[in-house]
This record gives C-alpha cells, structure tokens and sequence, in this order.
C-alpha cells in the first residue's frame, strides 16, 4: 500500500496533520501555493501564518473549551502548540503569540523535517488517486474551490472574515492610555500589565459610535450577501446593531481602572494587545473592521491615545469558504464521494486557529491509521476534539450549519448527580471528564498502532 500523504494547505489544519502524519512514520508531502499564489491576508510565504489575530484565546484548562482543547493538543504531541508555547507573549490569560516568529518556527520544523516535503505551488483539481487531506482553509484557490463545488454539488457557502489593525507601539500616547490586564489577571507583573488600554468618556464613545457609522464602508460584488461569523463580526456591524454593543463587547470597561485617572471610571475602553516579542506592534482586540483605510485611519484615531497612531497594518474584510461537512463527510473526516480525500481545518466549519489546527490533528492521525491498516476511532464526543468532530460530520444540522467555536454546549450534558451544579463546578466537570477520556483514546490508539 501507498504509505505516503498529501496535503494541501500549509496553515494550522495542515501543518499540524503533516506533523502527526510524519512523527508516526509516514512520508508526507504538503503543498502550499504560496508564496508563487498570493491571497489577500496573508504577508509570508511561511506555513502557519496568522492572519485575523495574534491570539489562540483562553489558556484556561480547566473554565475554558478552547483551554481544554490546548490541553488535548500538547497531550497529543501537538507542533502548534508547542511552538505556540515557545513564542508566547504576555496575555494575562490567553495564550498570545509573537506571530512572525512562530510562523518561522513552524515553517522551519516542518522543512527540516526527514519524511516531510513541502512542495510549492497550487494544486487546482481534486486528485483522483492516492491519500489526501485538503487543509486549504476559508482562503482556498478559486480553481480548487470550483472543483470542491463541481464534486460536491453543493453551492458555495461561505461567510464574511474580517481583520483588526496592528499599530506602532511608540505611536500610542501613554499620557492618556495605561498597561494593564483585565482584573489584573496573571502570574507576573508582565502578564498583569500585556495590555494597553485607552478609556473613553460617555461623549467620546458616542462621537465615535456616530463617526463608525458614518464611515465609508468595503462594498461587495453584486450577489453577494455577508453572512458574518458571530465571533468575529466587524466593529461597524456590532454597531449597527445597537449604539451599546461594543460597549459591552470588545470595548466593555469592567476589570479595569485608568492608571492615569483612577478616581474617573470610563465609559468605554479601547484594549490593545502586543503582537510581537519586541513589544514594538499591538493589535486593536476585537476590532476587526471593513472600513476602507482612509476611513479606518480617521475613525480610529479618535480614540484617546491614539490620536497620532501609525498602522503597521489597516483592517480589512476577505471572503471565507466552508463546505457543508454533516452533509458532505463521514464519521472519518472523508468526502463521502471521494473517500480518499479527507478535508481538515476551517474549511470543515470549525472557527478559530486552535479548532482548525486541532482537525488537522485528527485528519493525520486518520489518515495514519487507514494508510497502516489500522482502524482509529475518533476521541469521544465528551472530549474538547471529541465534540467538535462529532459536531462537524453529523451532530450540526446541515440545513443551518455555520462556523462554531469549540464550546461546552457541543458537549454531552454532565450528571448533577442530583444536586445543581454552579457553572465553575460543571466547567470543571466537564474538563475533568475530557481529559480522563482523551488520556484513554490516546493510550487505545498507541496500543492498536503497536
């Protein structure tokens, strides 16, 4: 049999299937088009560019899904995370990351390598023969996502991505923005002070509430609709759908008191978080926008302390694709109709890098398993990677299913036992219950592969 794989796509899905693929023994190639093709929100030619944010969010494993699921990856011998882990930045308790070096960190791992080679270059049709994972994420090609269409089918779904603007550290004025995380949250005083925050007064927060919607916004190609992904929705669309949205969202002032002004409380707050190791580049948190630049530039130098901000990188807004996969794939990951492809990472309908990467987990250890002669369940559904395959290939139901988020509400229910359980104590039921089921999928599955 065949022992080799393929991969197309070199972001978090595929990288980290071609990692898991390799470490196990097999020889794996991944093809990446970039940098010979371009899309509109990558910079690099690297593998495992991230593109909306610096953050894999909570760190949290035991209150928190996504923490849970960073847990389930370091255990599985996860590259991402491990590389995650080596470029940390201070985030009080998410896990944040200096985005450049661990994309070169990735990136070199990967090449060097024994049994993986990368090959550059756009693959444009599905490949009839041999074992493949399309990895290609919500960016993928025009020609392969018409060929995606033509096997399937199905009409294109696809939603809206925005991205947040990254801002020259030493263009924020200190004078009226100070460092500190929400609650103070964090071992190290570093931890307790990763990010900048800028208050805003009742009269500033309406100012710019009326110039952000106000503002020239990106337009859309006759036809198209934007169906936004709810975590991830652009600063103008949550304002639009009240003047107090962001006010209790991305801008919410609670956990939080102005170094320069304690006795004021503000009535907003603007959160800045770094983006690089050198402390030299900040991301807008939550701020992703479709406002056209010169629009971007003025509408958010009115936030105070950002009066004179200069942009390493203005916001913008790109097109995401996702297959209906409860519709579309089996219980392994595989197109129905074509089972030796597989499908990994936010193409599937799983949002967010650590979700993305986590299917890539499973995609290679699949494959692994079919391509060696071996039969590999996936993990559990009460389980973090468990719950968002289960979710994914037939727990969703196809006539409404949009990106997700791993969340506790796509895992079974816990047993109170009786008694009501208050949300720490079930959040931490639930993560207990994960970890002793997954630890167990990972020790059957050494010892069928044995």
């Amino acid at each position: 049999m065949d022992q080799h794989l393929n991969i197309i796509g070199g972001g978090m899905a595929g990288c980290e299937a071609a990692w898991q693929a390799a470490e196990a023994g097999l020889s794996v190639r991944l093809h990446e088009m970039r940098p010979t093709v371009g899309t509109f929100a990558h910079q690099s030619g690297d593998l495992g560019e991230m593109v909306c944010s610096n953050s894999f969010r909570s760190d949290d494993d035991e209150q928190n899904a996504v923490g849970l699921l960073h847990w389930e990856m370091r255990a599985a011998n996860g590259l991402i995370m491990a590389m995650a882990d080596q470029h940390a930045l201070p985030a009080g308790g998410a896990l944040a990351v200096d985005r450049e070096a661990f994309a070169q960190s990735v990136t070199a791992r990967l090449r060097a390598h024994p049994r993986i080679t990368v090959v550059d270059g756009e693959i444009t049709e599905l490949p009839q023969s041999g074992h493949w994972i399309i990895a290609t994420g919500p960016l993928t090609s025009g020609a392969l996502a018409q060929a995606i269409q033509a096997e399937t089918g199905a009409e294109a779904l696809a939603f809206f991505d925005a991205i947040a603007p990254i801002i020259h550290a030493d263009s924020i004025d200190m004078s009226k923005a100070w460092r500190q995380s929400r609650y103070d949250k964090g071992d190290t005083e570093e931890e307790r002070t990763a990010y900048i925050n800028c208050p805003m007064s009742h009269v500033q927060y309406d100012a710019f509430i009326d110039a952000l919607l106000a503002a020239e916004k990106t337009t859309f190609h006759p036809g198209e609709t934007a169906g936004y992904f709810d975590g991830c929705l652009p600063i103008e669309v949550m304002a639009e759908r009240g003047r107090e949205t962001l006010r209790f969202g991305p801008m919410k002032p609670v956990g939080l008191t102005n170094a320069n002004d304690p006795a004021t409380k503000p009535y907003a707050v603007v959160q800045l978080r770094r983006d690089n190791a050198l402390g030299t580049l900040y991301n807008i948190v939550g701020f992703q926008t479709k406002m056209k630049y010169g629009a971007q530039v003025a509408v958010l130098r009115m936030i105070p302390g950002l009066e004179h901000a200069e942009f390493a990188r203005l916001g913008g807004i790109h097109r995401n694709t996702f297959l209906n996969s409860p519709r579309l794939l089996d219980a392994q990951m595989r197109l129905k109709t074509q089972p030796h492809i597989r499908f990994a990472g936010q193409i599937t309908g799983v949002e967010g890098y650590v979700e993305s990467a986590a299917m890539g987990l499973l995609a290679g250890r699949l494959a692994v398993a079919e391509i060696t002669g071996q039969h590999l369940q996936p993990p559990p559904p009460d389980t973090a990677m468990g719950a968002l395959i289960t979710h994914i290939t037939g727990g969703a139901d196809a006539k409404t299913f949009q990106p997700m988020n791993v969340n506790f509400g796509l895992f079974p229910p816990i047993d109170a036992k009786g008694g009501r359980r208050g949300r720490k104590d079930r959040y931490r039921a639930y993560t207990d219950r994960a970890k002793a089921a997954f630890l167990a999928w990972l020790g059957q599955a050494a010892q069928d592969a044995a």
